[in-house]
């Protein structure tokens, strides 16, 4: 089998098996296979495409290119949940500490921040003391003995993923809906999870940009999941606006523990019942959508998710009095709210812009290897079609660096536009 012929088959159209597909992947992880061969692969995908055997082929031999975990020792079904990512996402500090209060195990491996989209791992980082770095034997007896973990990726999962991301990073060819399901659902799969629930962003503030591309790349995950066993739903939800409120780690920390008392984001909360009760009816802990948001709610109410989120922080090294006291979380130097001088409602959130506001300020990577603030970011006063009245806050901007508060603070009125009159709710959910 010859590499040069592998791209002409594709260039020119072709099918690719299995057996060529197994050797590309196995050739490429070993460094057998160069670079400029896969960049010529990878552009013929792009234009060419892949059907959805070619993509679950090469998504399985993504997620066998490394370790695979083995979660059968964990009691239960485990479910995992996957954002393709946005801005003020902070689902999982919510979705997770639910789920498990609810009953279903929540074994869950995450990712870092890149770009104008932030990373549960980051996230969790800002919680002094916190290990996101765990042993698989700590990670396993975690969730049996706590019914949650959440840990950073190791090292050795899914490693020709890793290779083919940072050459489609360069190569002009990320934005492939193939390309972008593989790689998704081969650490899903990798990572051990029986079932999995997906929450397709797409808008401005996501990588899917039209709601078209957005449902394709959401059937194909699910088709892939089904396809290998693990029971797989998806749906897809709007990313224009913010999801939340708090765009920064350890502000969305502090969201996430207002939401789980009650307070936060509607908007957050109501994805979290979306995903949440999927993952409930996945583990067989409810029967229908009713019977899981029932008991999402009941947790929420009960204090049941907030205790099992402090569990979780102590579990893993943190320091738990953060939930009853948001001062031991990094504290930003510099805070300028942009107070609203009359009611006002807003009108539009430029997510993408916003996100990008909040990284510049240190919330968030341009390169894989930059050093991030934990503390600075940005909150928003309200949502599209929310009135901010007057002398209350729009957004609040935080910072350790005064030169880029003062210029945040200017720069942050281009990104959030108001109106007079009342404005309408956009949709959250399409489907």
């Amino acid at each position: 089998m010859r590499m040069y012929d592998l791209i002409l088959k594709k260039r020119d159209g072709g099918i690719l098996t299995k057996e060529e597909i197994d050797f590309i992947i196995s050739g490429y992880t070993k460094d057998y296979i160069p670079d400029y061969q896969i960049s010529a692969l990878l552009m013929a995908i792009y234009f060419r495409g892949m059907t959805p055997e070619e993509t679950s082929h090469l998504t399985m031999a993504m997620a066998y290119s490394g370790d695979v975990l083995d979660l059968s020792r964990i009691k239960g079904i485990k479910v995992d949940k996957h954002s393709t990512g946005g801005v003020a996402d902070t689902t999982t500090l919510v979705l997770a500490p639910m789920v498990a209060a609810c009953g279903a195990p929540v074994a869950k491996m995450s990712g870092r921040g890149l770009g104008h989209t932030g990373g549960t791992i980051d996230k969790l980082e800002s919680i002094p003391g916190m290990r996101v770095e765990l042993s698989e034997e700590e990670f396993i007896d975690n969730v049996n003995k706590y019914g949650i973990a959440i840990i950073g990726q190791t090292k050795n999962l899914t490693p020709a993923d890793k290779k083919l991301y940072a050459l489609r990073d360069v190569t002009a060819t990320v934005d492939s809906i193939p390309l972008i399901a593989s790689s998704i659902m081969s650490k899903k799969i990798a990572a051990g999870a029986d079932g999995i629930v997906l929450d397709v962003k797409v808008g401005r503030g996501a990588f899917m940009k039209d709601l078209e591309s957005a449902k394709k790349l959401a059937k194909l995950m699910v088709d892939i999941g089904n396809s290998v066993g693990r029971k797989t739903v998806a749906h897809v939800t709007n990313m224009d606006y913010p999801l939340g409120l708090a765009i920064g780690n350890a502000l969305e920390v502090l969201e996430a523990i207002q939401v789980l008392k009650g307070h936060g984001s509607k908007d957050l909360l109501e994805v979290c019942m979306l995903l949440g009760s999927d993952m409930l009816q996945i583990a067989g802990i409810a029967k229908d959508d009713n019977e899981a948001r029932a008991k999402l709610k009941d947790a929420l109410e009960s204090g049941k998710a907030l205790q099992k989120f402090k569990e979780f922080i102590r579990a893993q090294g943190g320091d738990d009095r953060v939930v009853d006291d948001p001062t031991l979380l990094p504290q930003a130097k510099y805070v300028r709210p942009w107070i609203a001088d009359r009611d006002v409602y807003i009108k539009d959130l430029m997510a993408l812009d916003l996100g990008l506001l909040a990284m510049k300020l240190g919330a968030g990577r341009e390169r894989k290897e930059d050093k991030i603030d934990l503390a600075v970011g940005i909150m928003l006063g309200g949502k599209v079609g929310e009135v901010i009245k007057k002398g209350e806050p729009i957004a609040t901007i935080y910072a350790n660096d005064e030169s880029k508060a003062d210029w945040a603070f200017e720069e942050i009125k281009k990104y959030i536009l108001l109106s007079d009159e009342p404005v309408e709710r956009p949709v959250l959910i399409y489907e």
